[in-house]
């Protein structure tokens, strides 16, 4: 299983998670720093354009630790709550077209 670490203690705005999210995930310069675009970087893991620097094999899946959870739930809980959503969102969309679900959310206190 593939992974990538976002830094909780960092995180405590929007800006502050897409910019730990463009370094971790290795998003595109187009990249425009919103949950809309978070979300369609994230729905092409197995795909070859390139909008994560992870490329998934068809049934594996990419774990998103999100480390001082505890921290990051501290300062900005509403986008730790989106970013649950979102995950689960994303992992609906690949069962719609028949894939497996590509992300697994760990939260680490």
């Amino acid at each position: 299983m593939a992974s990538v670490e976002l830094n909780g203690a960092v995180i405590d705005s929007e800006q502050a998670f897409h910019a730990e999210c463009r370094r971790a995930f290795g998003f595109p310069d187009s990249y425009s720093d919103s949950m809309d675009a978070w979300v369609d970087c994230l729905s092409y893991l197995r795909d070859e354009d390139g909008m994560t620097k992870f490329k998934l094999f068809p049934n594996e899946k990419l774990e998103i630790v999100v480390k001082d959870a505890a921290a990051m739930r501290a300062k900005v809980p509403e986008l730790l709550e989106e970013l649950a959503f979102c995950v689960g969102g994303i992992n609906e969309r690949y069962e719609d077209y028949g894939e497996k679900p590509a992300l697994a959310l760990v939260l680490r206190d």
